[in-house]
């Protein structure tokens, strides 16, 4: 006979991870859910660990350190975003670049404070993409640079880490779960009731903390990227995290926030950036060329415009802003 959802015992994991939490949400019959929480911290934390431009002993670190023409093994994880950030990077001609880890601790979005000296510099390199310097060999998990670079996954890692977490859903048999790290999250299945997951798409403010919309998944995953959470202020005016790939600084014009729905977490991070850095008209051909689902937000003298892409979203005015 089918499980019932009276049959079935309410599970909310979570813990910490790359400055952040991570979160699981599932209903099975379990007596002890200990198992798999700590498999699920053990799979965020190889992620980080592998990836983290704040822990010097990483294996993205040691590629960053390695002189260009020099192979580097590296774990199969961190292969798996490289080869995954080299191809949206190339699809969407450069919007989304992983060789902007000088730019994005210049600006002090890494472990250092912001350098004026190291921002000035930033700017005026002459910066090539990543997926143009980079070498893979998938054979036996290496990779080399051709020219001088520094490789940043911010945004892409984070997802890759809310598909790892699915994994190990999967992997226990868990086959409805909600997972997710911070905003990024990853829709197994269904609920117990047979509905698809609820989730919530922040309204772009920067001094409230609102539902702007909600989206219903089913077996498909979410990240939004925007400029109103992480920012610095120069001249008075607030500069996006998300840095521009061609000058190697912060988002001089951008959407407020960009949400894209794909298959992968993984793949739904980058292509937010990637859009981001495009923006909602070009953004949006961008998107209807991929076939994604995406929604732009900009803001509009007091209030917001949207634009959507895909079947997911349907466009709206909204005069209403925060103070």
């Amino acid at each position: 006979m089918p499980k019932t959802f009276t049959d079935l015992t309410r599970h909310a994991l979570n813990g910490p991870t790359m400055g952040t939490r991570w979160s699981a949400l599932f209903h099975a019959q379990l007596d002890d859910d200990r198992p798999i929480a700590a498999a699920m911290a053990a799979a965020v934390t190889q992620v980080d660990e592998q990836m983290s431009t704040w822990k010097p002993t990483s294996a993205l670190m040691r590629l960053n350190a390695a002189p260009p023409g020099t192979w580097v093994d590296l774990p199969a994880h961190l292969m798996a975003v490289l080869a995954a950030s080299l191809a949206i990077g190339r699809a969407s001609d450069g919007a989304f670049d992983i060789a902007v880890g000088d730019a994005v601790t210049a600006w002090g979005y890494g472990p250092n404070p912001a350098s004026e000296p190291a921002i000035r510099a930033a700017l005026a390199t002459t910066r090539r993409a990543a997926h143009e310097v980079l070498e893979l060999d998938a054979a036996v998990a290496r990779a080399r640079k051709h020219a001088p670079v520094t490789l940043d996954l911010s945004g892409i890692a984070k997802g890759y880490g809310v598909d790892r977490l699915a994994e190990v859903a999967l992997a226990h048999g868990i086959q409805d779960a909600l997972v997710a790290i911070d905003g990024e999250l990853r829709a197994l299945g269904l609920q117990p009731d047979g509905t698809p997951w609820s989730v919530a798409i922040e309204r772009p403010d920067h001094d409230s903390r609102t539902p702007h919309s909600i989206v219903a998944l089913e077996n498909a995953a979410i990240a939004t990227s925007g400029d109103y959470r992480h920012w610095v202020d120069v001249g008075g005016k607030r500069l996006s995290h998300t840095m521009d790939p061609a000058r190697g600084g912060p988002l001089a014009t951008s959407p407020a926030s960009v949400t894209v729905v794909a298959a992968t977490c993984m793949e739904a991070d980058a292509w937010a950036t990637a859009l981001m850095v495009r923006g909602s008209a070009v953004g949006a051909d961008l998107a209807r060329k991929h076939n994604l689902n995406a929604l732009f937000i900009d803001r509009d003298g007091d209030g917001y415009r949207e634009t959507t892409v895909g079947g997911l979203f349907t466009a709206r005015a909204y005069p209403e802003r925060a103070a």
